[in-house]
Protein backbone atom coordinates (compact mmCIF):
# COMPACT_ATOMS: atom_id res chain seq x y z
CA UNK A 1 0.00 0.00 0.00
CA UNK A 2 2.95 2.35 0.70
CA UNK A 3 4.98 1.57 -2.41
CA UNK A 4 1.25 2.36 -4.50
CA UNK A 5 1.28 5.93 -2.33
CA UNK A 6 4.93 6.52 -3.08
CA UNK A 7 4.43 5.84 -7.06
CA UNK A 8 1.24 7.93 -7.47
CA UNK A 9 3.05 10.89 -5.90
CA UNK A 10 6.00 10.49 -8.62
CA UNK A 11 3.57 10.29 -11.31
CA UNK A 12 2.03 13.27 -10.16
CA UNK A 13 4.90 15.51 -9.69
CA UNK A 14 6.00 14.24 -13.06
CA UNK A 15 2.78 15.48 -14.88
CA UNK A 16 3.33 18.97 -13.33
CA UNK A 17 6.48 18.95 -13.96
CA UNK A 18 5.85 18.42 -17.53
CA UNK A 19 3.02 21.02 -17.97
CA UNK A 20 5.45 23.30 -16.20
CA UNK A 21 8.10 23.24 -18.42
CA UNK A 22 6.04 23.37 -21.69
CA UNK A 23 4.49 26.54 -19.98
CA UNK A 24 0.77 25.61 -19.55
CA UNK A 25 -1.42 25.27 -16.64
CA UNK A 26 -4.41 23.60 -15.59
CA UNK A 27 -7.39 25.76 -15.39
CA UNK A 28 -10.72 24.71 -15.11
CA UNK A 29 -13.12 25.88 -17.57
CA UNK A 30 -14.80 29.36 -17.30
CA UNK A 31 -18.67 28.82 -16.43
CA UNK A 32 -21.07 31.75 -16.64
CA UNK A 33 -24.55 32.57 -15.85
CA UNK A 34 -25.93 35.69 -17.59
CA UNK A 35 -29.46 36.53 -17.49
CA UNK A 36 -29.86 39.54 -20.11
CA UNK A 37 -32.87 41.72 -20.76
CA UNK A 38 -34.53 40.15 -24.57
CA UNK A 39 -36.21 42.07 -26.91
CA UNK A 40 -40.13 41.82 -26.72
CA UNK A 41 -40.32 38.88 -29.32
CA UNK A 42 -38.51 37.03 -26.86
CA UNK A 43 -40.11 38.44 -23.55
CA UNK A 44 -43.64 37.33 -25.38
CA UNK A 45 -42.02 34.00 -26.26
CA UNK A 46 -40.94 33.08 -22.45
CA UNK A 47 -44.19 34.78 -20.78
CA UNK A 48 -46.19 32.28 -23.54
CA UNK A 49 -43.92 29.14 -22.32
CA UNK A 50 -44.10 30.21 -18.60
CA UNK A 51 -48.03 30.48 -19.05
CA UNK A 52 -48.08 27.16 -20.41
CA UNK A 53 -46.14 25.33 -18.16
CA UNK A 54 -48.37 27.11 -15.13
CA UNK A 55 -51.52 25.56 -17.23
CA UNK A 56 -50.13 22.06 -17.35
CA UNK A 57 -49.01 21.98 -13.72
CA UNK A 58 -52.51 23.29 -12.97
CA UNK A 59 -54.22 20.49 -14.78
CA UNK A 60 -51.87 17.57 -13.49
CA UNK A 61 -52.33 18.84 -9.91
CA UNK A 62 -55.97 18.86 -10.20
CA UNK A 63 -55.81 15.28 -12.37
CA UNK A 64 -56.80 13.16 -9.07
CA UNK A 65 -60.04 15.55 -8.51
CA UNK A 66 -61.09 15.25 -12.10
CA UNK A 67 -60.57 11.57 -12.37
CA UNK A 68 -62.99 10.99 -9.38
CA UNK A 69 -65.20 13.73 -9.79
CA UNK A 70 -66.18 14.73 -13.57
CA UNK A 71 -65.92 10.60 -14.44
CA UNK A 72 -67.94 7.82 -14.03
CA UNK A 73 -65.35 6.38 -11.16
CA UNK A 74 -67.05 7.41 -8.40
CA UNK A 75 -70.30 5.12 -9.55
CA UNK A 76 -68.30 2.28 -10.12
CA UNK A 77 -66.46 2.64 -6.87
CA UNK A 78 -69.43 3.16 -4.53
CA UNK A 79 -70.80 -0.24 -6.41
CA UNK A 80 -67.76 -2.39 -6.08
CA UNK A 81 -67.71 -1.17 -2.19
CA UNK A 82 -71.31 -2.00 -1.65
CA UNK A 83 -70.94 -5.78 -3.22
CA UNK A 84 -67.69 -6.35 -0.74
CA UNK A 85 -69.68 -5.29 2.08
CA UNK A 86 -72.81 -7.35 0.69
CA UNK A 87 -70.65 -10.70 0.32
CA UNK A 88 -69.42 -9.83 3.84
CA UNK A 89 -65.92 -10.71 2.71
CA UNK A 90 -63.92 -8.48 4.39
CA UNK A 91 -61.34 -6.92 1.97
CA UNK A 92 -61.47 -9.25 -0.56
CA UNK A 93 -60.80 -8.29 -3.28
CA UNK A 94 -58.25 -5.79 -1.73
CA UNK A 95 -59.12 -2.13 -2.10
CA UNK A 96 -56.01 -1.70 -4.76
CA UNK A 97 -58.03 -4.18 -6.87
CA UNK A 98 -61.23 -2.94 -6.89
CA UNK A 99 -59.46 0.74 -7.08
CA UNK A 100 -57.71 -0.64 -10.44
CA UNK A 101 -60.77 -2.15 -11.99
CA UNK A 102 -62.89 1.32 -11.04
CA UNK A 103 -60.18 3.02 -13.06
CA UNK A 104 -60.12 0.63 -16.35
CA UNK A 105 -63.42 0.56 -16.17
CA UNK A 106 -63.62 4.41 -15.98
CA UNK A 107 -60.80 4.61 -18.60
CA UNK A 108 -63.41 2.57 -21.16
CA UNK A 109 -66.83 4.46 -20.33
CA UNK A 110 -65.06 7.67 -20.84
CA UNK A 111 -63.20 6.89 -23.61
CA UNK A 112 -65.39 8.31 -26.23
CA UNK A 113 -65.21 11.81 -23.97
CA UNK A 114 -61.29 12.14 -23.72
CA UNK A 115 -61.35 11.18 -27.64
CA UNK A 116 -63.70 13.90 -28.59
CA UNK A 117 -61.53 16.61 -26.24
CA UNK A 118 -58.36 15.27 -27.34
CA UNK A 119 -59.53 16.11 -31.39
CA UNK A 120 -61.55 19.08 -30.32
CA UNK A 121 -59.31 20.66 -28.02
CA UNK A 122 -55.91 19.28 -27.54
CA UNK A 123 -54.42 18.91 -30.78
CA UNK A 124 -55.35 22.46 -31.99
CA UNK A 125 -53.99 23.92 -28.72
CA UNK A 126 -50.73 22.13 -29.71
CA UNK A 127 -50.60 23.15 -33.45
CA UNK A 128 -51.21 26.66 -32.15
CA UNK A 129 -54.35 26.97 -34.17
CA UNK A 130 -56.50 28.26 -31.41
CA UNK A 131 -56.00 29.67 -27.99
CA UNK A 132 -55.98 28.60 -24.28
CA UNK A 133 -59.36 30.08 -23.99
CA UNK A 134 -60.68 28.10 -26.59
CA UNK A 135 -58.98 25.30 -25.79
CA UNK A 136 -60.75 25.46 -22.36
CA UNK A 137 -64.17 25.78 -23.69
CA UNK A 138 -64.01 23.21 -26.10
CA UNK A 139 -62.65 20.78 -24.29
CA UNK A 140 -65.16 20.97 -21.44
CA UNK A 141 -68.19 20.42 -23.34
CA UNK A 142 -68.13 17.04 -24.01
CA UNK A 143 -67.49 16.82 -20.19
CA UNK A 144 -70.16 18.98 -19.73
CA UNK A 145 -72.66 17.08 -21.97
CA UNK A 146 -71.59 13.69 -20.49
CA UNK A 147 -72.56 15.19 -16.99
CA UNK A 148 -75.79 16.37 -18.12
CA UNK A 149 -76.54 13.26 -19.52
CA UNK A 150 -76.24 11.45 -16.06
CA UNK A 151 -77.33 14.46 -13.95
CA UNK A 152 -80.87 14.65 -12.23
CA UNK A 153 -83.08 17.73 -12.99
CA UNK A 154 -83.84 17.44 -9.48
CA UNK A 155 -80.28 17.76 -8.08
CA UNK A 156 -79.36 20.02 -10.89
CA UNK A 157 -82.50 22.36 -9.88
CA UNK A 158 -81.14 22.20 -6.18
CA UNK A 159 -77.92 23.34 -6.41
CA UNK A 160 -78.93 26.40 -9.11
CA UNK A 161 -81.70 27.11 -5.86
CA UNK A 162 -78.60 26.61 -3.28
CA UNK A 163 -76.33 29.27 -5.87
CA UNK A 164 -79.07 32.19 -5.81
CA UNK A 165 -78.94 32.64 -9.88
CA UNK A 166 -81.57 33.00 -12.68
CA UNK A 167 -83.30 30.09 -13.60
CA UNK A 168 -81.46 28.45 -16.29
CA UNK A 169 -82.61 28.50 -19.88
CA UNK A 170 -80.82 26.22 -21.30
CA UNK A 171 -77.29 23.67 -20.58
CA UNK A 172 -75.15 26.65 -21.90
CA UNK A 173 -76.75 28.83 -19.15
CA UNK A 174 -75.60 26.17 -16.32
CA UNK A 175 -72.23 27.19 -14.74
CA UNK A 176 -69.81 24.59 -14.29
CA UNK A 177 -69.56 24.92 -10.70
CA UNK A 178 -73.10 24.31 -10.05
CA UNK A 179 -73.16 21.04 -12.63
CA UNK A 180 -70.21 19.46 -10.90
CA UNK A 181 -71.70 19.01 -7.64
CA UNK A 182 -75.15 18.32 -9.22
CA UNK A 183 -73.26 15.44 -11.08
CA UNK A 184 -71.56 13.88 -7.70
CA UNK A 185 -74.72 13.69 -5.83
CA UNK A 186 -76.66 11.88 -9.13
CA UNK A 187 -74.09 9.21 -8.77
CA UNK A 188 -74.11 8.47 -5.64
CA UNK A 189 -77.51 7.84 -5.53
CA UNK A 190 -77.40 5.89 -8.55
CA UNK A 191 -74.33 4.05 -7.38
CA UNK A 192 -76.48 3.29 -3.96
CA UNK A 193 -79.78 2.37 -6.09
CA UNK A 194 -77.87 -0.36 -7.67
CA UNK A 195 -76.05 -1.21 -4.48
CA UNK A 196 -79.32 -2.19 -2.80
CA UNK A 197 -80.51 -4.24 -5.80
CA UNK A 198 -77.22 -6.05 -5.29
CA UNK A 199 -78.00 -6.43 -1.73
CA UNK A 200 -81.23 -7.96 -1.72
CA UNK A 201 -80.17 -11.68 -3.27
CA UNK A 202 -77.39 -11.82 -0.30
CA UNK A 203 -79.61 -10.53 2.22
CA UNK A 204 -82.11 -13.27 1.59
CA UNK A 205 -79.10 -16.04 2.17
CA UNK A 206 -78.17 -14.48 5.82
CA UNK A 207 -81.71 -14.30 6.19
CA UNK A 208 -82.03 -18.25 5.44
CA UNK A 209 -78.94 -19.12 7.10
CA UNK A 210 -79.79 -17.42 9.96
CA UNK A 211 -83.41 -19.44 10.26
CA UNK A 212 -81.94 -22.53 10.07
CA UNK A 213 -79.35 -22.49 12.51
CA UNK A 214 -81.83 -21.08 15.22
CA UNK A 215 -84.18 -24.14 14.39
CA UNK A 216 -81.49 -26.29 14.63
CA UNK A 217 -80.82 -24.27 18.15
CA UNK A 218 -77.08 -23.14 16.51
CA UNK A 219 -77.67 -19.88 18.42
CA UNK A 220 -74.00 -19.64 18.79
CA UNK A 221 -72.49 -20.10 15.98
CA UNK A 222 -72.41 -16.52 14.02
CA UNK A 223 -74.62 -17.16 10.55
CA UNK A 224 -71.93 -14.87 8.46
CA UNK A 225 -69.33 -17.92 8.87
CA UNK A 226 -71.52 -20.18 7.48
CA UNK A 227 -73.29 -17.73 4.68
CA UNK A 228 -70.20 -16.70 3.23
CA UNK A 229 -69.36 -19.39 1.02
CA UNK A 230 -72.68 -19.59 -0.20
CA UNK A 231 -72.87 -16.10 -1.66
CA UNK A 232 -69.72 -16.76 -3.08
CA UNK A 233 -71.27 -20.07 -4.76
CA UNK A 234 -74.05 -17.69 -5.90
CA UNK A 235 -72.00 -15.03 -7.27
CA UNK A 236 -69.78 -18.01 -9.24
CA UNK A 237 -72.85 -19.41 -10.58
CA UNK A 238 -74.85 -15.99 -11.35
CA UNK A 239 -71.01 -14.68 -13.39
CA UNK A 240 -71.73 -11.77 -11.22
CA UNK A 241 -68.51 -9.70 -11.87
CA UNK A 242 -69.95 -9.78 -15.72
CA UNK A 243 -72.94 -9.20 -14.19
CA UNK A 244 -72.40 -6.19 -12.23
CA UNK A 245 -69.88 -4.71 -14.90
CA UNK A 246 -72.04 -5.20 -17.41
CA UNK A 247 -75.07 -3.29 -15.52
CA UNK A 248 -72.33 -0.45 -14.55
CA UNK A 249 -71.26 -0.28 -18.18
CA UNK A 250 -74.93 0.06 -19.87
CA UNK A 251 -76.20 2.74 -16.93
CA UNK A 252 -73.47 5.01 -18.78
Amino acid sequence: MKNNRIAFLVLFLILVLSFSVQGEEFRLPDIRLEIGSGGEESQGGDLVLALRILLLLTVLSLAPAILIMLTSFTRTIVVFSLMRSAMATSNMPPNQVLIGLALFLTVFTMAPVWQQVNADAIQPYLAEEINTETMYERGLAPIRDFMFKQTREKDLALFVDLANIPRPGNRDEVPTYVLIPAFIISELKTAFQIGFMIYIPFLMIDMIVASILMSMGMLMLPPVMISIPFKILLFILVDGWSLVVETLINTF
